[in-house]
């Protein structure tokens, strides 16, 4: 399934059904007086937020949204049939904004809220409505009001307990794939994520919700690259997980770049709660990555932690750490 985070549509609310300006006609009977029903009220437009859902992509090609108009009202004092709302399944973590895409209007952050965004119409009044007893044949009745309409923009922001975060090609898909249930594409090439990925890790009866942010390099708060698109998606993550490929020449500087950026996006990300993950272990000397550890936890107050992929055990140490991270 492709993944897409924004996109504008218009949605359109039912009008309310006319009311009847119906009288009794029945054989034998002079002077039936007014029958007329009400109209029906129109259908809303609700948005609703869905656990399986992690992209906006049906929106890109369906744009238009209408819900159903009210009936009629008729003769006999019948009320028209009420239009059927309309519900788009939104996923968890959407924001509603107005058609400026700068305006709040709803944000979704629980499974199962709904959010009416366009109110159907009311309906009508028939003429029986208005029978009084100087008024004994009234021929008045009202038209139902017209649903209401917008158009809007739906933003989605990843909410996860853990967000994977650093450099390009560091091995943040290969750890998702280890810790979770997800299949992110792996390949020993940058930018191999092009598009956040999410996951489940379970230990110890205990579950958090991990997300796989694409790379960040140098400039990405200005858009470069895959930039300011999915940094967005870190705000909402309680904790970040750093992750360094401890065989780049300078490490310092790697974690350095990562933090300027998100501090330049937002000073609350740079703020939040951080694991350090030297991974990439295997690849050099252990009595080297000792030295490295040490040289590097010296410049930060960060905890700093190290991997492999390839070690099972180093795997079940990330998920307890996570598991801490999260709460």
């Amino acid at each position: 399934m492709k993944f897409l985070d924004q996109v504008k549509i218009y949605v359109k609310a039912g009008n309310g059904g006319d009311g009847s300006p119906s009288f009794r006609r029945e054989k034998f009977i002079e002077y039936g007086g007014p029958d007329g029903g009400d109209g029906g009220n129109g259908g809303s437009v609700i948005l609703k937020a869905e656990r399986n859902l992690n992209t906006l992509i049906d929106y890109r090609y369906q744009q238009h949204h209408k819900a159903k108009r009210g009936e009629n009202g008729s003769g006999q004092n019948r009320t028209g049939k009420s239009g059927e709302d309309l519900i788009l399944k939104v996923p968890l973590g959407t924001q509603v904004f107005e058609e400026d895409n700068k305006t709040l209007i709803f944000d979704f952050i629980k499974i199962g809220e709904e959010f009416v965004v366009a109110a159907g119409g009311k309906g009508g009044l028939g003429n029986t409505r208005f029978k009084s007893s100087t008024n004994r044949a009234p021929r008045k009745f009202t038209k139902g009001t017209l649903g209401e309409e917008f158009t809007i923009w739906l933003q989605l922001k990843t909410i996860a307990d853990i967000g994977i975060i650093g450099l390009p090609n560091a091995g943040k898909s290969s750890l998702l794939a280890a810790i979770t249930n997800a299949n992110p594409k792996i390949a020993n090439y940058q930018f191999t994520t092009l598009n956040p990925n999410l996951g489940v890790a379970s230990y110890d009866d205990k579950e958090v919700t991990i997300a796989d942010i694409p790379g960040l390099i140098e400039g990405a708060h200005k858009g470069t690259g895959l930039g300011i698109q999915f940094l967005k998606h870190v705000e909402r993550c309680k904790s970040l997980l750093h992750m360094i490929d401890i065989t780049n020449d300078d490490i310092k500087k790697s974690y350095n770049q990562v933090k300027k950026e998100l501090k330049n996006y937002s000073n609350k990300l740079s703020k939040k709660k951080e694991l350090i993950v030297l991974n990439k272990t295997d690849l050099i000397d252990k009595k080297k990555v000792k030295d490295i550890v040490n040289n590097f936890s010296k410049s930060t107050q960060s905890e700093v932690i190290t991997m492999s992929t390839l070690e099972k055990k180093t795997i079940s140490k990330i998920k307890a750490k996570l598991i801490s991270y999260a709460s």
